[in-house]
């Protein structure tokens, strides 16, 4: 597999998921679509990405990975998470991963992802990677409760072309680990989780229960471990949510 990353710039897209999607059988590995202005992004649990054209970051990345098996998928979650929380360290920010994929600094969101697979057999054929980064956004409409950006942040302006090339060097230089140390991936990704270790209120989406619970890692499979009232319980995406 040809480790080199191709960026395509468009000036503006629905969703630069949507168009990886659309055209997922003619990208090649590694390509890069990025939009100055994504209107119709989307994120996890079916809601809207919403950016500011030309402001923030706003790309996906379509990855073939090599002999992947389908238990490990969730280890293209972990690594592209790890990826950007490094950038925004680089940056001098103390960027930290909260389950299952945003990147946060205190309790506020910089950065989201939605991960898109396409399966054959018990492998993962490909996987498109959306990310959202909050880079330049200095107001936020209201119906985002707790956003941030990488320029409130800092009070710098970065350029969109020169920190989405950074990002993709990172991503070059950490895809052996997808192939050959998923262990040291998911190690990674658990430690120093949002909330780890602290005990924190969460909700319990089925039954909207709320209780205090204490975050103790997460599968490789991608499901919360969660100490509550010492039972070590297990959550899937969807199961429970954060109180914040």
């Amino acid at each position: 597999m040809e480790n080199k990353i191709r960026i395509k710039w468009f000036d503006a897209l629905d969703s630069t998921n949507n168009e990886l999607l659309r055209h997922v059988s003619d990208y090649d590995n590694l390509s890069v679509v990025a939009a100055v202005d994504q209107f119709a992004g989307r994120g996890q649990r079916g809601n809207r990405w919403l950016a500011r054209p030309g402001e923030n970051l706003t790309f996906s990345l379509l990855l073939r990975p090599s002999d992947l098996p389908v238990r490990d998928v969730m280890s293209v979650t972990f690594l592209s998470t790890l990826v950007v929380r490094d950038w925004l360290r680089s940056k001098g920010v103390a960027a930290i991963v909260k389950w299952p994929n945003d990147i946060y600094v205190g309790h506020r969101k910089i950065c989201g992802m939605l991960v898109e697979n396409g399966l054959e057999g018990t492998s993962v054929a490909w996987s498109v990677i959306g990310i959202g980064i909050n880079l330049n956004q200095s107001f936020f409409p209201g119906e985002l409760v707790n956003p941030t950006s990488l320029k409130r942040l800092t009070g710098k302006d970065y350029d969109l072309k020169e920190s989405l090339e950074e990002i993709c060097r990172l991503f070059e230089e950490r895809l052996p680990d997808l192939a050959d140390r998923r262990d040291r991936l998911h190690a990674e990704y658990c430690d120093g989780l949002f909330q780890s270790g602290l005990p924190c209120r969460y909700r319990d989406l089925a039954s909207g229960e709320e209780f205090t619970g204490t975050i103790k890692g997460v599968t490789r499979e991608g499901r919360l471990l969660l100490d509550r009232d010492g039972m070590l319980l297990t959550y899937a995406f969807k199961e429970v949510g954060y109180i914040l």
